[in-house]
């Protein structure tokens, strides 16, 4: 196949036999996240090139490397979403649903672009779940967006798997300070520093924090910490959000070092990491942004959120075996019909038993074949049982039941007791 006809390097497909985990997955989170009040919204795809400029910042790796940028044929630079908080504040304030103060609880789910190096996790196209919070601004929101993701975790049998890593970046005046200190500090070691690190010392120093290189790690470890700069009101902040987190149970560790990648951070950040993906350790990851929504134009506002990676997380539930079981099941019962007469008669019957059965999955073989062709194609389906429908049934009104997978006998069902029957046998295990 040309290379025309194949999907762009670090674009996937997600094939059927991938979507139901996916589907699972994305359809636990948004329980949850209905259980806890959160309200879905959907932005576009596409968003005028300067609103990542201005909220993600002009000098991170992304704005500066990494996004998708072309001009429209109005000559408007244009670009594919690169991750989602700045979409969600520009949502809030071209609508006004955050105005007087009114507090805000968002969810997304969709893809973002980024053009980095595919590997196992990390994609060129990859896709995210998001929450943002607005107008409120205490730790315990930041307490109840941690232990949502805690409660997920339990939920998908992951909690064993991951480690929340905290920090305090503290308000942008105390970063400032900080960011001076370090500056001074690394200026003294820059002959030592990788290559990245030097880069990033004169664009983005805090970043220098966030390297993965052995001896630029080393001589961070007598480089000044985050912790002795931070104003009374985010200390007190941080210490709030931790009291909640002991108080719910959550384990945590505190990593002076976490900064994450994107400048509208404010006090708050943390990461949920785990071991068991290689060096895509982050699944989730957030924090408070109190100043991007003035930033971005609007009125001073408190935001907090999150975004979670859905390959890296259906990656886990794999290496892990955390997939449920059902999940290798796409069917439970396939209709076998045989004759025009059958066929008919199977069609107005499986419609029946969908009325009162509307969770049931029921197939019915797509086209005429003999009756070993059919049932080997039952089996191959993954149905626990299988309906026979052939002209002797047809004559009494019944059905062939027969189980595919265990032990049974097959049995003839009535046409009136097969919604009960299969109530029974399937839908009530």
């Amino acid at each position: 196949m040309s290379k025309s006809l194949q999907a762009i390097r670090g674009m996937n497909d997600i094939l059927p036999e991938q979507t139901p985990l996916w589907r699972y997955f994305e359809g636990t989170v948004a329980r949850l996240l209905d259980n806890y009040g959160y309200r879905q919204i959907r932005m576009p795809i596409v968003e005028f090139t300067e609103l990542f400029k201005r909220s993600i910042g002009e000098v991170t790796d992304i704005v500066e490397k990494e996004m998708y940028t072309f001009d429209d044929r109005n000559g408007d630079s244009l670009t594919l979403r690169p991750e989602g908080t700045a979409s969600c504040v520009r949502a809030v304030l071209e609508h006004g649903i955050s105005g007087g103060g009114q507090v805000q609880k968002l969810w997304y789910i969709g893809p973002m672009f980024r053009h980095e190096r595919p590997q196992k996790g990390r994609y060129r196209q990859f896709h995210q779940i998001g929450l943002e919070v607005f107008n409120l601004e205490g730790p315990d929101i930041d307490a109840e967006l941690i232990v949502m993701t805690w409660r997920l975790w339990g939920e998908l049998g992951l909690r064993d798997a991951v480690k929340l890593e905290l920090n305090s970046l503290g308000t942008s005046e105390s970063r400032a300070r900080y960011r001076d200190a370090l500056v001074q500090f690394l200026s003294a070691h820059v002959d030592k520093l990788d290559e990245d690190s030097q880069r990033r010392l004169k664009t983005n120093p805090l970043r220098v924090l966030d390297t993965k290189n052995a001896d630029t790690q080393a001589i961070l470890v007598d480089a000044p910490k985050m912790a002795d700069y931070l104003d009374d009101e985010s200390r007190q902040h941080f210490e709030g959000l931790k009291a909640r987190l002991d108080a719910a149970g959550i384990p945590y560790v505190l990593n002076p070092k976490l900064v994450r990648g994107l400048d509208y951070y404010s006090k708050t950040v943390f990461e949920w990491v785990t071991d068991k993906l290689g060096a895509q350790g982050t699944v989730c990851a957030g924090g408070r942004y109190d100043g991007l929504v003035e930033q971005m134009g609007g009125k001073p506002t408190p935001g907090v959120g999150f975004a979670m990676g859905i390959e890296r997380l259906v990656l886990m539930l794999e290496a892990l075996d955390k997939v449920p079981e059902e999940l290798s099941r796409q069917v439970d019962v396939y209709l076998c019909a045989f004759g025009e007469a059958a066929e008919l008669a199977a069609l107005a019957l499986s419609e029946r038993v969908r009325d009162q059965l509307p969770n049931l999955r029921l197939q019915i073989n797509a086209g005429a074949g003999s009756f070993k062709s059919q049932f080997k194609k039952a089996d191959k389906s993954g149905a626990l049982y299988a309906l026979i429908l052939g002209d002797d049934e047809l004559a009494q009104q019944v059905v062939g039941f027969k189980p595919l997978r265990g032990q049974g006998e097959q049995q003839s069902i009535a046409w009136d007791a097969l919604a009960a029957h299969l109530a029974t046998c399937v839908v009530q295990g």
